[in-house]
């Protein structure tokens, strides 16, 4: 019988382990660094996945998950509530776009998104009118459930699914330029079947996963308002953007753009502990209230609001309320463009972009794509002098902690700089 290496034992998320070097033990973080078993440093420049907001063991959210464990580990959130999850959704609603008054809580990003398509599709039915259609943008990323992989771009994260997935209507990325052929694209596919669209779905104005890829407030405040004309619900996945990534709150407000429906998750609890919300209109909500049974949201989980995630959420807000986190925020933005100025001037890079704390750097590559083969050897290479950056093939973009320094941010740079060389 052939023996299974520790490396193996435990199967990782986007990772292919006929070719992964052997994981890194880490033994603790502190602010935006990590420390591996072997007592070396790594800054955290990607903040883990997109989910540390204000840095490793901030002391008030740990307090805050300790407390609440004495008191409430867990209960059944169907039929009991708890004031965890009624603060939380107090707090949520107040800093959210107006207009969102309903909070449904899940376990991560992808399904909050799928509890959002679920609330769109659903609505229509309610109302005596079945719309089918969801529209999503090009080169768009919500997540890996098959909900969220079928409103996703088809690729390498889809491909072996892909007759497994509802058919989607796509608008072209509206990039520097070509806005106007997105907005178009949507108003041709409204006057075409209007009638039958039920929601679109966007990342605002960061796709993530895709590539960092960004594009203008106009075009998100032009959609929204095409949406509202025809009636169809307009989803905003603030996933990865929510929670000041982009310098606001949430990217909707650079575009004064209220949606329908909301996804959160990622920094919701500060980066601590897994918790999803998926934000909804009145409108929607009232669509599956009735004395009807059978037009319940028939959605839910095991650890929905779980007490010990929604205290850690509460402390997040918190930080946000009494500590500068806008003020470090904008500092952080300023770091990005010193220092993208001068990268943007370099032979080996096509592209630089940024928006609020989230920069990137497109590398030129004969394999473009997030199965360029520069990625790996662009991570391994930056892990060797102390940064953690996990780039998406040929795009190295820089997510950090907001309480990231200069000399912090400088470390990662300096790193990216010294690997445009590199093949």
């Amino acid at each position: 019988m052939s023996v299974i290496s520790a490396a193996d034992r435990i199967w990782r998320p986007y990772t292919q382990h006929g070719a992964m070097a052997e994981p890194l033990p880490v033994e603790s973080g502190e602010g935006a660094y990590l420390r591996l078993a072997d007592g070396r440093r790594l800054f955290d420049a990607v903040s883990s996945w997109w989910v540390n907001l204000h840095g490793h063991g901030h002391p008030r959210i740990a307090a805050a998950i300790a407390e609440q464990a004495r008191r409430l580990e867990h209960v059944i959130f169907a039929g009991f509530t708890h004031e965890p999850a009624e603060r939380l959704a107090e707090r949520l609603v107040a800093v959210a776009p107006r207009g969102l008054e309903h909070v449904f809580f899940s376990d991560d990003g992808s399904t909050a998104v799928e509890a959002a398509v679920k609330m769109a599709l659903g609505a229509w039915r309610h109302r005596g009118r079945e719309r089918t259609v969801v529209v999503a943008l090009e080169h768009a990323y919500h997540g890996d459930t098959f909900g969220a992989m079928s409103v996703s771009a088809r690729g390498p994260f889809t491909s072996a699914f892909e007759r497994l997935l509802f058919s989607v209507e796509r608008l072209p990325f509206p990039a520097p330029g070509r806005e106007a052929a997105t907005v178009e694209a949507l108003e041709r596919l409204l006057a075409r079947r209007g009638d039958e669209v039920a929601a679109l779905i966007v990342e605002p104005l960061v796709l993530g996963a895709g590539g960092m890829l960004m594009y203008e407030p106009g075009v998100l405040a032009r959609l929204r308002e095409l949406c509202r004309e025809r009636g169809v619900f307009f989803i905003a996945d603030e996933v990865m953007t929510g929670f000041g990534r982009t310098g606001t709150m949430f990217a909707c407000e650079q575009a004064g753009v209220s949606p329908d429906i909301m996804c959160v998750s990622k920094g919701i609890t500060g980066g601590f502990l897994p918790l999803g919300a998926t934000l909804a209109s009145s409108e929607v909500f009232e669509a599956f209230r009735s004395d009807d049974r059978g037009k319940a949201f028939f959605h839910g989980h095991s650890y929905t609001a779980n007490p010990i995630a929604c205290a850690a959420a509460v402390a997040s807000l918190d930080v946000f309320a009494e500590e500068p986190v806008f003020e470090r925020i904008e500092r952080l933005g300023a770091a990005h463009e010193r220092r993208l100025a001068a990268l943007a001037e370099r032979a080996g890079v096509a592209d630089v972009r940024r928006r609020g704390t989230i920069a990137a750097v497109e590398l030129r590559a004969d394999d473009a794509g997030y199965l360029s083969s520069r990625g790996p050897k662009l991570r391994d290479f930056y892990l060797s002098r102390g940064v953690l950056l996990r780039p998406l093939g040929n795009v190295v973009y820089v997510l950090p902690p907001y309480c990231s320094t200069e000399k912090d941010l400088d470390l990662a740079y300096d790193a990216i700089e010294d690997s445009l060389d590199l093949r």
